[in-house]
């Protein structure tokens, strides 16, 4: 697979993949230009987490081509990314009109032409940012059906067109977690285990999807570190910092990555996570919390019991949180003042 050998060969291979199959890459970029370059100007930037920026692109790809979805949906993914990123509430009325906007659209389009795989891909691409809003607000069931249905368009726009990139990496992410989360059924006959099919999607995406990618670089590094494959998830996720030097969400899998491999390099790159959220001068006091407790626990496999101690006791000070930090926390800081007593 691409992504197994080394950094440099895959580079190579991906300017390689580029020449030899421009055409067929090229077949996937929408066919308006403007569409095509603001879709990538806004995605950018909310990988890059400048999230107004984003919705400034949003806005206008929404105003200038209403009769598309694209703009609501994304308005509404930069939303999630946004609440995401920082674990804030979300802004449930904002994020649900646009999605139901998008879906309405999506529908109508839809109605007039469903050979268009472009039209196809407008319904489950809608849906699956349903999917995923659901399930972020712990609303399994409802996210479990509006990912099937997404699930089932993207393996649509594959009937219409087998190189319709984009699609693999929702079809890639399901195959591996449906078959991963299931796994204890294998000695059932009519189970299948998709778990290398779903793999080997995601790295076609990784290859050659146009405005997915880096939803495909997140989705598997973190496959690899639920194989345990650290060495793969830590090449894959630095080639992705290397792409987009400040992205949080990046840096999360990579420090991540190294906790069992170096963890001082890993407690490196969550500091750097850290004074990064406070340069955005929003409060984040659960990611506060979270990066505190997690390098704390790297220092114990050090040895470094007082740097790990001294973490503890910051996280226990914290006397100002609100009731949603509370809620969020309080798992949390039990673990917190249970490792801080057997640290003494």
């Amino acid at each position: 697979m691409l992504v197994t050998g080394h950094l440099v060969h895959f580079k190579f291979l991906l300017i390689l993949v580029f020449f030899l199959l421009s055409h067929s890459a090229n077949s996937q970029i929408f066919p308006d230009p403007k569409v095509d370059s603001l879709l990538r100007t806004g995605i950018n930037y909310v990988i890059d987490q400048k999230y107004d920026e984003a919705k400034s692109v949003f806005n206008s790809l929404d105003q200038k081509f209403p009769d598309l979805p694209f703009g609501k949906i994304y308005l509404a993914a930069t939303e999630i990314a946004y609440a995401y990123d920082f674990d804030l509430p979300f802004n449930t009325k904002f994020i649900e009109s646009n999605l139901e906007k998008a879906q309405a659209i999506s529908e109508e389009i839809l109605t007039r032409n469903r050979n268009n795989k472009w039209n196809v891909y407008f319904f489950a691409l809608t849906r699956g940012y349903s999917a995923y809003y659901q399930a972020l607000q712990g609303n399994w069931f409802d996210g479990l059906k509006t990912g099937l249905s997404s699930v089932s368009a993207f393996e649509e726009c594959i009937e219409l067109d087998a190189e319709f990139y984009e699609a693999w990496v929702a079809i890639g992410t399901y195959e591996y977690w449906k078959s991963r989360k299931i796994e204890f059924l294998s000695w059932l006959p009519f189970i299948n285990d998709n778990k290398d099919f779903g793999i080997e999607k995601l790295n076609y995406a990784i290859e050659l999807s146009n405005y997915n990618t880096h939803i495909a670089l997140h989705s598997l590094i973190w496959i690899y570190i639920d194989q345990k494959n650290y060495s793969e998830s830590i090449e894959l996720a630095q080639y992705a910092v290397e792409k987009h030097p400040e992205s949080r969400i990046f840096k999360w899998g990579l420090a991540r990555s190294f906790e069992d491999i170096d963890p001082q390099k890993s407690i490196d790159i969550y500091f750097e996570i850290l004074e990064s959220y406070k340069k955005t001068g929003v409060r984040t006091r659960i990611n506060e919390v979270t990066l505190k407790h997690v390098i704390a626990q790297q220092y114990v496999k050090l040895g470094n019991k007082d740097k790990a101690k001294k973490l503890c006791e910051e996280i226990l000070i914290l006397n100002d949180l609100t009731k949603y930090e509370k809620e969020k926390l309080e798992d949390r800081i039990k673990r917190v003042r249970a490792l801080l007593t057997e640290l003494f």
